[in-house]
């Protein structure tokens, strides 16, 4: 079996999702998603959608069935005392982060959802925010989607 590479990965995603989230939790932090609103298949409610984007906290303490899948993260969640089932594609997962110091990861925008290309290290855009240091996390603007 010479240079065994799959041509068809599935992607990384799903599997970063949940290493992250388990890292901000294990440090007694609270893990906040940023998805990007506009992809199909997200269901949230949209009075919490903002520039076409939602920023959820995604800790025990304030979600119930939790579920980080390959495909699909899921959850209930109150929203204004009413609740609610969440459904967010993994692909449509832009950041996820501690809430207390902006500490986590971004995500390339996947254009097709599951295979990001082989090349996806030349997506410069994420490097530059990287140095999560002071919250910029907070405000839409820094994590806007360029289509």
């Amino acid at each position: 079996m010479s240079k065994n590479e799959p041509t068809s990965m599935s992607s990384n995603r799903p599997y970063l999702l949940r290493a992250i989230y388990d890292w901000i939790s294990d440090n007694d932090l609270t893990p906040y998603v940023l998805v990007d609103a506009s992809i199909e298949g997200v269901r949230v409610p949209p009075q919490v959608i903002k520039n076409g984007q939602v920023v959820l906290n995604l800790a025990m303490r304030a979600v119930a069935n939790l579920d980080l899948g390959n495909e699909w993260i899921s959850f209930s969640a109150r929203f204004s005392g009413v609740s609610q089932t969440i459904n967010i594609p993994v692909h449509a997962v832009l950041a996820l982060y501690a809430q207390e110091n902006g500490q986590g990861m971004m995500f390339p925008a996947e254009e097709g959802g599951d295979n990001p290309p082989p090349d996806m290290p030349d997506d410069a855009p994420p490097a530059p925010s990287a140095d999560q240091g002071d919250k910029p996390k907070r405000g839409a603007p820094h994590l806007r989607v360029v289509k």
